[in-house]
């Protein structure tokens, strides 16, 4: 007999979170149906829509189907959900079922949803890994816009999941020093693992660029989430270098000093965001190669340093809870469904 419901993570109000049961929409001729193994929850802009600091009206994401609509409560969010095809449509190959994939949908015990819209998860990759897709999907699109040079000194502000996948990824060139900066003394050991060449705490950063003879580092990466890292990270940018700022800080503010070496340093800030591709890049690259290539840094990735914990679907208020008071020093939790 065919499922007629699924249960579905709801973000109500500020702090608070539901479960709730609902009914499944008919089996389209064209759709998979898929059982949820796990999702991931990102610690960054799920955080951002439990506390309430998102800006009201603003899209959720106009390239992703399944996030259509606005920030505003009550909200289905979440972006990293791997399962199992169980059921097809009668237009869909018989080969999808049983297969494991990767979807770009709110956290839900079951789902329907297209085959152009999952991207099948190979054996070497288990579902709990592969809920870190968008983490080094994100990390990907990081170093393709911020293009690190031979022999460059580079700062990564933040060891969260992005934080430690972009190390990663950033591991493979053939820098001068590779610096991430961290309050969290376990997730600077993380960082290391990871490929980092020194881990420091916010306090003594400048310490590891003091034979720089004042040039600072080439680029620098703000990935903590916290707006008044910004100023940390022009202070320790050099002369003609590049700031890129991948956090997403939703309503949080705080001041900026723009009022010292910023302009006499040429230093440059610019955003990045997994939604687009630089404008620059869009004649070789698309969001399918990126993916592509986000997957081979995964398959590289030693997962077990970033994975140190999973929570029940049926205790998804208490992860974000804990989450929120910083009592999980894990950086990437997932949830698991029965």
């Amino acid at each position: 007999m065919a499922p007629t419901e699924t249960r579905s993570l709801y973000f109500d109000a500020p702090e608070s979170v539901e479960i709730r049961t609902e009914p499944l929409d008919e089996l389209g001729a064209d759709e998979l149906c898929v059982d949820t193994i796990a999702s991931g929850i990102s610690p960054g802009s799920e955080l951002l829509v439990y506390r309430g600091e998102f800006p009201d009206g603003m899209a959720v994401d106009s390239t992703i189907d399944a996030l259509d609509g606005a920030f505003e409560y009550p909200l289905r969010y979440g972006y990293a959900a791997v399962g199992e095809v169980t059921r097809v449509g009668r237009e869909v190959e018989e080969e999808w079922l049983g297969r494991q994939v990767f979807a770009f949908v709110p956290h839900a015990s079951r789902f329907h949803t297209t085959p152009d819209a999952v991207v099948p998860v190979d054996d070497a990759v288990d579902a709990t890994e592969a809920t870190l897709l968008p983490s080094v999907e994100t990390a990907t699109n990081l170093v393709l816009d911020g293009r690190p040079r031979v022999g460059e000194r580079v700062v990564v502000f933040g060891a969260g999941p992005v934080g430690l996948c972009t190390t990663h990824v950033l591991s493979q060139f053939p820098l001068d020093r590779l610096v991430v900066v961290e309050p969290i003394a376990s997730r600077r050991e993380l960082a290391r693992g990871v490929g980092a060449d020194h881990v420091v705490d916010p306090e003594t950063v400048a310490s590891v660029l003091d034979d720089c003879d004042g040039d600072g580092a080439d680029l620098v990466y703000e990935l903590s989430g916290q707006p008044a890292t910004l100023d940390a990270a022009v202070d320790v940018a050099g002369y003609d270098s590049r700031v890129l700022v991948g956090s997403w800080y939703g309503t949080k503010r705080a001041p900026i000093d723009l009022g010292g070496s910023f302009h006499r340093e040429r230093i440059s800030i610019e955003s990045s965001q997994v939604s687009t591709i630089d404008p620059s890049l869009r004649g070789r690259w698309d969001r399918s190669r990126r993916f592509d290539t986000a997957f081979d840094h995964l398959r590289r990735l030693d997962t077990d340093l970033v994975l140190t914990e999973a929570v029940p679907f049926s205790r998804a208020a208490e992860a974000y809870r804990r989450l929120d008071r910083r009592a999980v020093e894990a950086p990437h939790v997932v949830l698991t469904y029965p």
